[in-house]
């Protein structure tokens, strides 16, 4: 019998994570679970209380994935005191009772693919290294692709002549790229759609709400733990930035952090962990600019991201750029996100009116 591999979804990327390890492993891939109350409800009631809010949303995730028959259990470490979580999730589930090979593949914030490849050289010890570094590459690329168009999505999703249609684009793109059968076919399905995502019509005023989305790397990307925020703020027709994605985080950050920190260093001299030195430069950047608004997000009890927040604010405070901070836990209240992120709305339509 195959041996069944899961791992916790964060967004779309596990449409790449499940190309690759369905290519080089001789396991059977099951797909993410989809976050539920049931999902949180599990994960927090086995994390320790102020444990932040990715770690009870994942060990949820893995607890489902274990009940369903999974047997080998992959997880992305983080950039910050996630980077440690790993440990402490193996311990729980085992605490749990539960039996399963547990690989972490990213360590504090870094992806060795020499570590990557031994790791994946244990679930199939028949893995030939030169299909494996193919798939990456395939899988790496696949990433690129996803976050342009998600990019382009963001900033005109507000704006369609025929609401849903590029959601609905980019849902059938990630259809065709799960069966993508090398780097060329996949670059010739995401050229046939990025195509066809630009002929959308968009019926956007010049002079639209500019609103920036900076915050912790999970809060920021699954939809779920930020209760489909993006979504919210499309209804209200605002132009959205948002600049933490898996490409930026993987492949580009380590270059463009000490770029951030040449940008704020009247604010900031030494690197916080995780994300908090590039949200106090980015904070800086979109008000240069002159951004209506700038959304802080983050999981309770996130350390650098607590950090950074009094610099963040001090900085909207000198270029008077309203500026808001929310931050999820298992029990926040949808109801409370959404009334405060209408007034925040109201707020700056009022202030551009003026």
């Amino acid at each position: 019998m195959k041996k069944i591999v899961a791992f916790p979804q964060m967004g779309n990327y596990y449409v790449p994570a499940e190309y690759l390890f369905s290519r080089i492993l001789n396991c059977k891939i099951m797909s993410p679970k989809k976050i539920t109350r049931n999902t949180i409800e599990m994960g927090t009631k086995n994390s320790p209380d102020f444990v932040c809010m990715p770690f009870k949303y994942t060990l949820g995730t893995m607890i489902e994935c274990l009940d369903s028959g999974a047997d080998i259990v992959m997880q992305f470490g983080g950039g910050c005191r996630y980077g440690y979580y790993s440990e402490l999730q193996e311990q729980i589930l085992k605490d749990l009772g539960y039996s399963f090979q547990y690989i972490n593949l990213i360590s504090a914030g870094k992806a060795d693919v020499k570590k990557i490849y031994m790791e994946m050289k244990k679930v199939n010890p028949k893995l030939k290294i030169v299909q494996s570094l193919y798939y990456l590459l395939v899988a790496r690329t696949m990433i690129k692709y996803m976050d342009n168009v998600d990019d382009y999505i963001r900033h005109n999703m507000g704006f369609e002549e025929k609401a849903g249609e590029l959601a609905g684009l980019n849902k059938r793109m990630l259809k065709e790229f799960s069966g993508a059968k090398g780097l060329i076919h996949l670059t010739n399905i995401y050229i046939k759609y990025y195509k066809q995502i630009k002929k959308v019509k968009i019926v956007k005023n010049k002079n639209c709400l500019k609103v920036g989305i900076i915050g912790e790397l999970y809060s920021v990307m699954e939809p779920f733990a930020n209760y489909y925020l993006e979504k919210e703020l499309a209804s209200y027709n605002i132009d959205i930035t948002r600049f933490t994605n898996v490409e930026y985080l993987l492949f580009q950050k380590k270059k463009q952090i000490k770029k951030y920190l040449k940008k704020a260093k009247n604010y900031i001299k030494y690197k916080m962990g995780a994300d908090a030195s590039d949200n106090i430069a980015r904070t800086l950047l979109m008000c240069e600019e002159k951004y209506d608004g700038i959304i802080h997000i983050k999981s309770s009890f996130c350390t650098p991201e607590i950090g950074a927040m009094p610099i963040i604010n001090k900085i909207c405070n000198e270029y008077d750029i309203p500026v808001i901070f929310f931050s999820f836990d298992s029990n926040t209240s949808e109801v409370g996100i959404k009334t405060r992120l209408e007034a925040f709305h109201d707020m700056i339509e009022m202030r551009r009116n003026r």
